[in-house]
């Protein structure tokens, strides 16, 4: 089967920049304390360490390997099953980052979500404001932002 996406390097480079980012984020994010942008402690909080540790690997692990399988692929067009495999992977992701944040700030509320989400990461930074009783903050805006231009790209022709 012939290759196809990411048709020049230029893209190529750029989309294993966003996975890269996107994989330390989802690998990091709650285990190493960031500033505002993230409240550790407060994860702990709410998760174990052991359910913590399960997450990680969970929502971590398939972008980690269509990391390693672009770069591995770089500088040459992707296999069709590695195209598809972002496209799935990080449609999924984005869902997810849909439904988990910005459907309930911007659609109907849930009140048990946004009471989680405020102890959470009520300490964190953030640009917009508090609607339905939730705000998404920055550092899982700058992520949902890496995944839509991570789709974009895969867009591209």
């Amino acid at each position: 089967m012939p290759s196809t996406h990411p048709p020049n390097s230029s893209i190529a480079i750029v989309l294993i920049a966003l996975q890269a980012l996107q994989c330390l984020f989802l690998w990091f994010h709650d285990w190493i304390p960031l500033g505002r942008l993230n409240d550790v402690a407060a994860v702990r909080r709410e998760d174990s360490t052991a359910r913590l540790a399960v997450i990680t690997v969970i929502q971590s692990l398939p972008f980690t390997i269509g990391l390693y399988f672009s770069v591995l692929h770089y500088p040459n067009p992707y296999p069709h099953w590695l195209f598809n495999y972002l496209w799935i992977s990080y449609g999924i992701l984005f869902v997810g980052q849909l439904r988990a944040w910005w459907v309930p700030y911007l659609i109907h509320s849930e009140p048990n979500r946004a009471a989680r989400f405020k102890r959470m990461f009520g300490s964190t930074h953030h640009f917009l404001p508090f609607h339905n009783g939730l705000v998404p903050n920055t550092a899982h805006i700058l992520l949902h932002l890496a995944t839509f231009c991570t789709l974009l790209l895969l867009f591209l022709p």
